[in-house]
């Protein structure tokens, strides 16, 4: 234990004196370090953790007229397998919930958490962000996925930046190099989760690539989908969220979505917090094909678009696709096992939140749901 406590401040010595480092030579414009290393490796943390939302500056996504859940005759009657419940609590879930039909059959909360606790999306953000381009194409703001970049942000109007369109954005081909590593301190996902100004940092990227030829997951792409909807709709990314998404959805509670500096732009490629319930009327909207209520939210088109593989076998317009067995999945997912899950044949749909994962464990997540309520 003792030898792991050294390790352990061994390493938050030496991400100091980097960070330290780099910023005095480097400049202050690298500030976001050491909000960085302040909020994570000093607290002993190696990300910025999923509840911690208010470490950032963020903006509300407000409700309307909430829209209780229904909940199933035999909700909770079920018994989690042994062998998944130990899974649960060894990958640190937080929240599991099982919707079938319209109703709530199964849920879970572990370590304190609840069903009104909100916690950080990470990456499902950007299926989120591709909703909300697919309503803005339905209103007609965005004429369709063919539109150029250019037509929206004046700086991609030079050599292969006017090939760029919104659908290279949506289908993680543009042919930008923003780069993911989410190891690297001075990487674009570092600077664009603690910098300050997250459009500057955004706009100084260009296609060095021709766009729609390569499929390389970036969130800098999902960033500038996020310009362009501010761009489109004349509102905040939040506030057009909250008209097009949460309130028609019947949302209990407002979401928060994290910003560069106050009253400053949405981070789209992550951090927007909510709750499994709330998280999980995005995945009953997808499953009833972009739809509430009969009401189309996003055009049918773009639905089936979003959810069908484009550039590569496994990718849609932010929309990942799957199967287990004969079973087609179409899910969003972020960082350390956030994850809606589609489940069409089944018509349902499974949130799992928590504090960390590994490739393949989403399998048991749709697993555990068919076991317990798969016909």
């Amino acid at each position: 234990m003792k030898s792991e406590k050294r390790k352990i401040k061994y390493l938050t010595a030496k991400f100091f004196i980097f960070s330290f480092s780099l910023f005095i030579f480097v400049g202050c414009k690298n500030h976001y370090l050491l909000k960085g290393m302040s909020d994570t490796y000093l607290k002993f943390r190696n990300d910025a953790g999923i509840d911690r939302y208010h470490i950032f500056k963020n903006r509300y996504v407000a409700t309307g007229t909430p829209q209780p859940w229904r909940i199933a005759k035999n909700y909770d009657k079920s018994i989690i397998p042994d062998t998944s419940a130990a899974f649960l609590k060894k990958t640190g879930t937080i929240a599991y919930l099982i919707i079938k039909n319209d109703s709530i059959y199964y849920e879970k909360y572990f370590e304190g958490f609840s069903d009104t606790s909100h916690t950080n999306s990470w990456s499902m953000a950007k299926s989120i962000t591709s909703l909300l381009i697919g309503a803005a194409i339905e209103e007609g703001k965005i004429k369709s996925v063919d539109e150029k970049v250019s037509d929206f942000l004046p700086s991609f109007n030079k050599g292969l930046d006017t090939l760029l369109k919104i659908k290279d954005l949506l289908t993680m081909s543009s042919g930008i190099p923003f780069g993911e590593s989410y190891v690297n301190p001075a990487g674009y996902p570092a600077k664009a989760l603690y910098g300050s100004n997250i459009t500057w940092l955004t706009l100084r990227y260009h296609c060095t690539e021709k766009p729609g030829t390569k499929f390389i997951y970036q969130s800098g792409n999902t960033e500038l989908l996020g310009h362009i909807l501010t761009k489109a709709t004349g509102k905040t990314v939040s506030e057009y969220a909250s008209e097009k998404l949460w309130k028609p959805l019947g949302a209990e509670y407002p979401a928060f979505w994290s910003t560069d500096h106050k009253d400053g732009m949405e981070k789209t490629f992550c951090c927007f917090n909510s709750n499994a319930r709330d998280f999980a009327r995005i995945g009953m909207m997808m499953l009833d094909s972009g739809k509430w209520n009969g009401k189309e939210i996003i055009p049918k088109d773009y639905f089936i678009q979003s959810t069908t593989p484009q550039t590569i076998r496994y990718y849609g317009y932010q929309w990942w696709i799957g199967r287990m067995g004969t079973h087609k999945l179409f899910w969003a997912e972020g960082y350390d096992g956030q994850f809606i899950i589609v489940i069409p044949d089944e018509k349902m749909v499974v949130v799992r939140l928590g504090k960390r994962n590994a490739n393949g464990d989403g399998d048991m997540y749709v697993g555990t749901a068919l076991g317990m309520y798969g016909e």
